[in-house]
């Protein structure tokens, strides 16, 4: 039996398995749900729906950017299982205030001036809670793993993410609005309970006061944890990532309605097709490497990555669709004679950028002390928030300019360059320092 296959059947990793499904794909659930809602019925307009979708991933981003540190430094000082618990229940608490501005919504209440900033704030509140979570999630995996089931795990774990992408986008686009909040506070509640199952994880340190200062302690964290050559290089690498990801998954829903003629269920199978490819690449790459942590097939994967949004980009200029048609559903858009190469070339992109971004996390995990691994990760958070806000505002900028969204897709391609390199290099200095240990914070 593989050793994939034994860790679904341990206590010591299946319960935080199911608590991070179900975390993910209530995050989807809720964001594409509102994103999807509001750029197919409250907006008209291109440029409005394409800042409105920029402005929804900000906001969910910038808890990263502001708290990654103060949850960093709890997640190495306190018992992380009992952090875990703590986040989801204030999880359910956040999902009732979402629900609410998703049914206020729906039923047309105040939609612009009350709905939305609800909607909005309990987005912000997900991405706090996202933000307590995220360096839990990686880094108590070397503390209830052995070593040679640290990258079998991550892969699980990343996996299991996009799985949960998958069926949280598949409900968004699927189901009706009203229907969603119900769900998403009902994901909250069962999320609570599987929580409660994840083995105690105490600190590898002496508990240390906390640094409240957001700014200094981010600062701080950043500056000791990339002093590090190999770690600040697989945090780089990740970041150039993150921020093609972001302007990707910012294009979709308004690529969909505006380029490909294409309705919400079509923006949702996108997600679903992307989803579906970081899983396959997340596995495969475990495979791959047989279960060693190493950057080695980092700088191909990536290049490849790049190659196939090229492809997507060429596919999405030649689309045609009469102007002023209805919009195509789910069976009329895959009998389009460009839809088959479209959606080939979006799996290629997320099963490459799996294999390239799974070893990049276990690396993180495994090249650091174990009592520093959640502050690492913490300091990836938010270096990647910070790519992504950029890529963000790129994004937005880019279409303010007029700039074609099916053009914008040649600067995910461009970057995939940088990230090739910055794999190489890491990928050197990986075989300078194997089997060394950074001990970032004595």
């Amino acid at each position: 039996m593989t050793t994939t296959a034994l860790l679904i059947r341990k206590r010591r990793f299946l319960p935080l398995f199911a608590t991070q499904l179900l975390g993910a794909f209530n995050d989807n659930l809720y964001k594409n749900a509102m994103i999807l809602y509001v750029v197919y019925t409250v907006y008209h307009s291109e440029a409005a729906e394409a800042r409105f979708s920029a402005i929804a991933s900000a906001v969910f981003i910038l808890p990263f950017f502001l708290l990654s540190a103060l949850s960093g430094q709890l997640a190495d000082m306190r018992d992380k299982a009992r952090i875990i618990r703590i986040v989801k229940a204030a999880e359910i608490g956040i999902m009732l205030v979402g629900a609410t501005g998703l049914f206020m919504a729906w039923r047309g209440m105040a939609v612009e001036v009350v709905a939305i900033p609800l909607m909005l704030a309990a987005l912000l509140a997900m991405g706090v809670h996202s933000t307590f979570f995220g360096p839990i999630k990686y880094a108590i995996l070397p503390q209830h793993l052995h070593a040679d089931e640290v990258l079998a795990g991550t892969g699980l774990v990343e996996a299991g993410t996009y799985i949960s992408i998958l069926a949280g986008t598949i409900f968004a686009g699927w189901i009706p609005v009203e229907w969603a909040a119900m769900i998403c506070i009902g994901t909250a509640m069962v999320g609570f309970c599987t929580a409660q199952f994840v083995p105690p994880a105490p600190p590898q340190m002496e508990p240390q006061p906390l640094d409240f200062n957001v700014l200094r302690s981010s600062i701080t964290l950043v500056r000791m944890t990339t002093r590090h050559p190999r770690v600040y290089l697989a945090i780089a690498a990740i970041s150039f990532f993150w921020t093609i990801g972001a302007v990707l998954f910012i294009q979709f829903p308004p690529l969909a309605k505006n380029v490909l003629s294409a309705s919400k269920e079509v923006a949702s199978l996108f997600l679903v097709v992307f989803s579906i490819g970081v899983a396959i690449g997340s596995v495969s790459i475990n495979h791959l490497l047989k279960g060693t942590v190493s950057a080695r097939y980092g700088p191909i994967s990536v290049i490849v990555m790049g190659l196939f949004v090229v492809a997507f980009h060429f596919v999405c200029k030649m689309w045609q669709h009469a102007v002023g048609s209805a919009l195509l559903d789910v069976p009329q858009f895959v009998m389009q004679p460009l839809a088959v190469p479209l959606l080939l070339s979006l799996l290629g992109i997320a099963i490459s950028g799996g294999m390239f971004v799974v070893p990049l996390y276990a690396f993180l995990t495994t090249v650091v002390d174990k009592a520093e691994t959640a502050r690492t990760i913490a300091a990836n958070n938010i270096v990647n928030a910070g790519a992504m806000v950029v890529g963000s505002l790129i994004a937005v900028g880019l279409s303010a300019a007029g700039v074609a969204l099916a053009d914008q897709l040649l600067l995910g391609a461009a970057m995939c360059l940088v990230a090739a390199w910055l794999a190489r290099v890491l990928y050197r200095a990986e075989r300078a320092h194997a089997g060394e240990i950074e001990h970032t914070f004595e």
